[in-house]
Formats: structure tokens, sequence, C-alpha cells
């Protein structure tokens, strides 16, 4: 089984999309999820302190400034604003794909945990997710 998630970003940060999949979801199997794009990532995280997803969106943002910080000058590929490298640079630090068992057509992921798109762009966006459930 497959199927697309499309997930709309208002700018940086992380977008649970938790309910979504779980709705979609049926049997048992493994559940394998992936981002088709360059500037954001997919990550489980804690959903029950939004406190949680500012913490690692500060901390990413201060891990990789945009381009117009100085300590960033050394990059070249700023075509498209300055958080376009950096987002690109995150994305390659975290995760695009995730795998998740499912048993009786529920995710079986522990008490806190969420499923996330992490956009690092600060413009909006309309993001694909493609999902695929193998039985």
């Amino acid at each position: 089984m497959q199927t697309i998630f499309e997930i709309a970003t208002h700018g940086q940060g992380l977008y649970e999309f938790t309910r979504d999949v779980t709705r979609w979801c049926e049997g048992d199997g493994l559940l394998t999820l992936f981002v088709q794009h360059t500037s954001c990532s997919l990550l489980i995280q804690e959903n029950a302190d939004p406190e949680v997803q500012t913490d690692l969106q500060n901390f990413f943002s201060r891990l990789v400034p945009p381009t117009t910080d100085p300590s960033m000058s050394y990059l070249t590929h700023t075509y498209e604003g300055p958080d376009d490298m950096p987002a690109h640079i995150k994305a390659a630090m975290m995760p695009v794909s995730l795998q998740i068992p499912v048993y009786g057509g529920r995710p079986q992921l522990g008490t806190w945990q969420g499923i996330y798109l992490f956009e690092h762009r600060t413009a909006p966006h309309h993001r694909r997710v493609i999902g695929h459930l193998c039985v």
C-alpha cells in the first residue's frame, strides 16, 4: 500500500502529521515514510511538550545559521535566499526517511512520540511524504 501525505508549511518548524499516518495505516507490517524534498527532514520526536520542538528548531538554527551570518560566508549556493543552503545542510544531518512497525493498524510509537516533518525553509511550502506500508 502506498499513499502521499501532503503537508503545508508556513515557515521553519516541526509539523506533526501522526494522526494522518495513523488514520491511513491498517493491518500489521512495516511503514516507511520518505520525504521528496532536499530542504526538510522527517523526525520521530516528543509530542507532549511544545518546548521540545521550539528547542530543536532553535538549536539547528544556531548550529547552521543563514548565509547572511558571517560564519557562513564560505557557502556558494545562495541563489534561492539565505536559508536555502543551510536548509540543505540541515536535511543532510537529519533523516529523510523513517521506518515504523505497524501492529493492529497502529504505528507502534512510544507514549510521547509523534511523527514530524521538520521544515528548514522560512517561506511556506507544500511538502510530499510518501508512505509505503509493507504487510
